[in-house]
């Protein structure tokens, strides 16, 4: 799919990997970006930098009103959406049995609500009109790419909300690649490891080097503009469908 006067919508789109998306994206001709996110200052930021075809919405995307509302209003600016990059997330780290007792519930549900009803929401807000609009001459209508995470297979001590809803993403590839292939609009997954991103800002730089350390090669954080690179390769390759792709330097997380 051309990313050339593409309307996309990307979550988490006003730092870290989505922002390095949308930057991209808006650099390699796009129509539109609509940036999902809870960062108002960084959002005007980015749009006063970027330009009018940055735009930054307030939306809670574990909110499905929220969303429902936001897809509609692109939509209705722009048309039918053609790229979807579900990139919002949260930590979530909580121990189902730590000194301070149990797994406190509200913090498990917050991780699920955030990091798989929020890709959830995205997905059937966008699809009705993603699967009603134009096909391209190669048939294609869109393409959706879910952010996992390597803690989808090695989620560390106090990752219980976080690997399982990454895993759950992983798991739910396969049945949407299938099931929306009929309508021309292809499903993907990336599963980025460790990257600089402003999640880590205020990890000692000890712990940073040691957690790159885990890299095979190159051994260091990824950079959020690689990310940006792959997303690219899979809106701009057709052959691109139904997969769960890891991006990590070849990054085994240890168990803490």
């Amino acid at each position: 799919m051309k990313i050339e006067n593409a309307v996309a919508i990307v979550t988490g789109g006003a730092s870290g990997l989505g922002e390095a998306t949308a930057r991209r994206l808006l650099e390699l001709g796009a129509r539109a970006v609509a940036a999902f996110d809870l960062n108002d200052e960084r959002g005007a930021a980015l749009r006063a930098e970027l330009g009018e075809r940055y735009r930054y919405l307030e939306v809670d995307v574990s909110q499905l009103d929220q969303v429902e509302m936001a897809v509609a209003a692109v939509e209705s600016e722009h048309s039918a959406v053609q790229v979807v990059v579900n990139a919002a997330a949260v930590a979530a780290p909580a121990k189902l049995l730590s000194s301070r007792g149990p797994l406190p519930m509200e913090v498990f549900d917050k991780g699920i609500k955030v990091n798989l009803y929020g890709p959830i929401h995205v997905m059937r807000s966008v699809a009705p009109g993603m699967a009603a609009s134009e096909p391209t001459a190669g048939g294609e209508r869109g393409v959706i790419i879910n952010v996992a995470s390597g803690a989808a297979w090695e989620g560390q001590i106090g990752q219980i909300a976080y690997s399982a809803s990454k895993a759950a993403l992983v798991g739910l590839t396969m049945p949407l690649f299938r099931e929306l292939a009929q309508h021309g609009i292809r499903v993907m997954t990336v599963a980025p490891g460790a990257f600089d991103t402003p999640i880590y800002d205020q990890v000692p730089p000890a712990l940073k080097a040691e957690l790159a350390a885990q890299s095979l090669f190159p051994r260091r954080m990824g950079e959020p503009a690689e990310f940006a690179m792959l997303i690219e390769e899979i809106v701009r390759n057709p052959m691109h469908n139904g997969r769960s792709i890891r991006l990590d330097a070849g990054m085994i997380l240890p168990p803490s």
